[in-house]
């Protein structure tokens, strides 16, 4: 039964004037939020300072998609950790739920789930990421993942429907490849591999375009070893931009 003050509220309220969820662009500033998580209160994103962050989210608690991506995005946890970076879960659902389908995960496959997961309810962190589609009357389209960096930029975002389970690998790739770019001020070509081939900036100037013996001075590739890379990213965790 709707109660009379929902009723006013609806009645009075102007749905087709109202703003659509804006998603942040690559680049912007994170949305800050306070939050309950499975794992305690978090303060994001200066709880997470110095740190990459994957935040991924999905719309409901006991879905089976999303249950295989916690089981993989948990076996991949060292790998993360490796690569400086914080794994963050947000689903629309209470702590309550969040923590049986924990411990269902923990009874049917064996997995532990140890990273944080957001309880959403009301959806208002969604909302703050534009995770929400506006064309949408539920959840269903609540999957995305933000890989945001030390410095609260957001980096990459990636969406996927929900038949359709995100790709662990595909997420690490990225992460390796931003800190890679980042490290060593090169940019990385279709399909790019740690270990493979990487592309170099092109000339900014007159003069620096005049020291390049090619004509192709827009596409030139460099050998940078997988050693180079590991020795980079793997001891250089944190530091000024």
């Amino acid at each position: 039964m709707i109660s009379d003050d929902l009723k006013n509220f609806c009645n009075g309220y102007d749905f087709d004037n109202v703003a659509p969820p804006q998603m942040p662009h690559i680049g912007d500033l994170a949305p800050e939020f306070n939050a309950i998580t499975t794992n305690g209160a978090i303060k994001f994103p200066s709880d997470y300072a110095g740190k990459w962050v994957v935040l991924f989210s999905h719309p409901s608690d006991f879905t089976p998609v999303c249950t295989s991506e916690f089981i993989a995005l948990q076996h991949a946890m060292t790998d993360f950790n490796k690569l400086n970076t914080m794994l963050l879960g947000l689903s629309i659902g209470s702590i309550p739920s969040h923590l049986a389908w924990i411990r269902a995960i923990k009874e049917i496959d064996g997995t532990d789930i140890t990273f944080p997961v957001i309880a959403d309810a009301d959806a208002t962190i969604a909302n703050r990421y534009g995770m929400v589609s506006a064309a949408s009357s539920d959840t269903n389209s609540v999957r995305a993942v933000f890989i945001i960096d030390p410095w609260a930029i957001v980096r990459a975002i990636i969406y996927y429907p929900p038949v359709l389970g995100r790709n662990i690998e595909e997420i690490k790739r990225v992460i390796m490849a931003l800190q890679t770019a980042d490290a060593f001020k090169v940019a990385m070509p279709a399909n790019w591999n740690r270990g493979d081939d990487v592309l170099m900036p092109t000339p900014s100037s007159a003069a620096a375009l005049r020291k390049v013996n090619t004509n192709a001075w827009f596409y030139r590739y460099k050998k940078l070893s997988r050693k180079d890379i590991d020795a980079r990213l793997y001891t250089k965790k944190t530091g000024k931009k």
